[in-house]
């Protein structure tokens, strides 16, 4: 049967090339095609099938999990693939597994702290998956505060041995992923102990089970800890709990590149600077802000083709209805979050430069960029993260009724996305360590040394705090030069005004405690300041591709306007802006919504999702809803017969009013 594109009318208004749009997007020419190739694999696969996750139970979502994992790598081996080809053929496999924490945690950890022996020994065995990693940290009773963790480790000098131990039930390590039912090792994170004195936590490579017969080692509990939020989405994922009950380990499992124990048991510090370290850090939260804008698109893409395709109310003598797409209310709601995850793509790949600058600088010794990479990384990774939850929800409601069904693909999407607000660093703590670093910028500012990278505008301190915005007209709005201004005055001032108050307090500490809320909002600011900079600096820079540039900026000036309506009370109070200069902002707003909305459907095609990975009737690309909602309902269990189970025990005997009269 031909396939109908009821979406075709809207893919004719296009007013750029779609197929130029899909390499913006993804970087480069060879990032497409490598996107794509890796996309089309693992959708013509049936092996990667996922449309009935939903009515699986937990135990058959688990060993599903680790056949399509153990495919993978296979595929990986036997097509010869590059790591870029691994990593993307794993993220369009799109079901957590221990293959996430293997490679994106558990290698890095030994890299970036296993000394060359180490790293010879055991990245040899990870690297060709004999034996099976994760990366425990975190514990039932301590995440945010690494410091607080209370496993420890132990030296023994008579044996050469660290002895690891869970002292309470609190230090159980708790929530690593592949640790449940899966990881063979572990990095594990304890407290150093050498002669009585406590060095801190360090990180140690602990065998958990046999290689044999995959029981645990004795000494070793550990389990999964149970169902989480949502059907399929994260359960696929076996978390873990883990407790040491006095095992030792020998002493050259210690991950020894930053520091080490001598066979006397003499702590050492290595000559390698500590701040290595952040290197690895700084490579996790830069694909987190790149994750973020793949699962925001992916949101914004069923949103947008399902408002395409929904027709309500409008209708006069019997005509058709209006596409909800063009109801103002739905484009306020839905384009800000398209241009969302256009922003957190660009500022994405700036994050890639960043973590390879960084990493020059390190092997170079060269530390002075290290805290505002690290300030800079984590503020983004709280920012998008949660942005990206937020407009995960949002388009489930942009989507009505359907959009709550499971097949809409957005209430998995949106389950298997949240931890991201946690992992990693809580994403309220990551602004605090934002905050910081910028009181201690504003404090240096009369000091001669002059901010750098991203707090570079707080150099032009004298002229921002006393700057008034030169709008004038809406079209003002569309000067690159006039938004970021606005955006920086705001940003400085909120700064400024922590820190004012913070002198106000005797004590430092108890001060920022009491201005942890106005902290958060002037981090915040700073980091939205960094993404639309970043985008202004991508579409005011060469693009190419016919009517690309035009539709990027389109979407730009709606991400930096939208934050100004949103934060308006900030804009207003620090006197970034006036009431007649935000109402013209709104103003461009809407005109700006009126050239996006014929190029929208285009916009979310550029993203180039396969209907397999989308996993959304609502979201499909020929936009044919109806039917395929009506097919997915019929494939439910419970339709699998006519009379449903439990008619005779409790229907007839409630409908006949056949019961016993029961005693009182």
């Amino acid at each position: 049967m031909e396939r109908v594109d009821h979406l075709a009318d809207e893919r004719n208004k296009a007013e750029f090339n779609v197929d130029d749009m899909k390499i913006v997007w993804a970087g480069s020419r060879h990032a497409f095609d490598v996107s794509n190739r890796m996309s089309r694999l693992v959708a013509n696969d049936p092996v990667f099938e996922k449309s009935k996750r939903a009515v699986m139970s937990r135990k058959e979502l688990f060993k599903n999990t680790l056949r399509k994992s153990v495919h993978a790598w296979k595929l990986i081996n036997e097509l010869r693939l590059s790591d870029e080809e691994g990593l993307k053929l794993r993220s369009f496999m799109d079901q957590p597994g221990f293959l996430d924490l293997h490679w994106g945690m558990f290698v890095p950890a030994i890299k970036g702290q296993g000394t060359e022996e180490q790293q010879q020994k055991w990245l040899s065995l990870a690297t060709k998956m004999q034996i099976i990693g994760c990366y425990a940290q975190t514990e039932l009773g301590h995440g945010s505060n690494v410091q607080g963790l209370e496993t420890t480790a132990t030296f023994d000098p008579k044996t050469d041995q660290f002895i690891i131990h869970s002292p309470t039930q609190t230090s159980s390590k708790w929530w690593p992923g592949g640790l449940g039912k899966v990881s063979t090792h572990a990095v594990i994170y304890a407290r150093l102990i050498t002669n009585g004195k406590d060095h801190g936590v360090h990180g140690f490579i602990v065998q958990l089970r046999s290689l044999d017969d995959h029981s645990p080692l004795p000494g070793i509990t550990v389990g999964d800890i149970g169902m989480k939020f949502g059907n399929g989405a994260y359960n696929s994922m076996d978390n873990g709990f883990l407790m040491f009950d006095h095992f030792r380990i020998p002493r050259d499992q210690m991950l020894m590149r930053l520091s080490k124990v001598t066979r006397e048991g003499k702590y050492v510090a290595s000559d390698v600077p500590r701040q290595l370290v952040y290197g690895t850090m700084v490579y996790v939260r830069q694909s987190i802000v790149s994750n973020a804008s793949t699962a925001l698109a992916r949101a914004v893409c069923i949103a947008t083709r399902y408002s395409a395709v929904r027709r309500q109310f409008g209708s006069h003598d019997g005509g058709i209805e209006t596409q909800v797409i063009d109801y103002k209310t739905q484009q306020n709601r839905l384009f800000p979050l398209l241009a969302s995850a256009y922003a957190f793509r660009f500022v994405g790949e700036w994050l890639k430069w960043l973590y390879t600058d960084v990493t020059k600088r390190l092997e170079a010794s060269d530390f002075a960029t290290l805290p505002e990479a690290h300030a800079c990384t984590a503020g983004l990774k709280s920012m998008t993260t949660s942005a990206t939850s937020d407009g995960i929800e949002e388009c489930r409601k942009l989507c009505g009724g359907h959009g709550y069904l499971w097949c809409s693909g957005l209430p998995e999407l949106f389950a298997v996305y949240v931890p991201a607000c946690t992992y990693e660093g809580d994403n309220v703590v990551l602004q605090l360590q934002v905050a910081r670093f910028l009181m201690k910028t504003v404090s240096q500012l009369g000091s001669g040394k002059a901010p750098s990278g991203t707090t570079a505008y707080m150099g032009r301190a004298k002229h921002l705090l006393q700057c008034s915005s030169g709008v004038r007209n809406a079209r003002d709005w569309l000067n690159p030069g006039m938004v970021l201004e606005a955006f920086e005055a705001r940003a400085l001032r909120m700064a400024v005004t922590c820190a004012n108050n913070l002198s106000k307090f005797e004590n430092q500490e108890q001060g920022f405690s009491e201005l942890l809320a106005d902290l958060v909002e002037a981090a915040t600011a700073h980091c939205q300041l960094i993404v639309v900079s970043k985008f202004i600096a991508k579409v005011e820079g060469d693009i190419e591709g016919k009517g690309v540039k035009k539709q990027l900026k389109n979407l730009c000036y709606i991400y930096a306007l939208y934050l100004l309506h949103k934060h308006l009370g900030d804009f207003l109070s620090t006197n970034s802006v006036t009431p007649e200069q935000a109402s013209l902002a709104n103003q461009q707003l809407r005109s700006l919504y009126s050239q996006v909305r014929p190029n929208a459907v285009a916009l979310v095609d550029a993203f180039d999702y396969t209907d397999q990975y989308l996993g959304s009737v609502l979201g499909r690309y020929d936009g044919n809803v109806y039917p395929k909602l009506f097919e997915e309902a019929l494939k439910d269990p419970l339709n699998d017969s006519v009379i449903p189970d439990g008619y005779r025990e409790y229907i007839r005997p409630l409908i006949k009013q056949r019961f016993r009269s029961a005693k009182l």
